[in-house]
């Protein structure tokens, strides 16, 4: 199963959770999973059946670009990283 490492801004959603173990073999699998343990987290990472702009998805240590259908391996780790702004 993969590894799904959590970022601090979603971890209330996960009661302080920062990796949750998560079967999937896309990203959409995994998320739908971890949507069921933690209910709120893929509303918070997608919108209209895409992940949201302002998030960037690294699967393996490699952008994700092909979204939701991104393919995920039983070892994969996924990383969820929310763009910040400020200035």
């Amino acid at each position: 199963m993969a590894v799904v490492w959590i970022p601090a801004l979603l971890r209330s959603l996960t009661r302080g959770t920062e990796k949750v173990t998560v079967a999937g073999t896309t990203l959409r699998e995994v998320l739908d999973n971890l949507d069921r343990l933690y209910p709120g987290l893929k509303e918070r990472l997608c919108e209209g059946g895409q992940v949201r702009p302002h998030i960037t998805i690294v699967v393996d240590g490699e952008m994700g670009v092909e979204g939701l259908h991104h393919p995920i391996g039983e070892q994969s780790e996924i990383h969820f990283i929310p763009a910040i702004s400020g200035g």
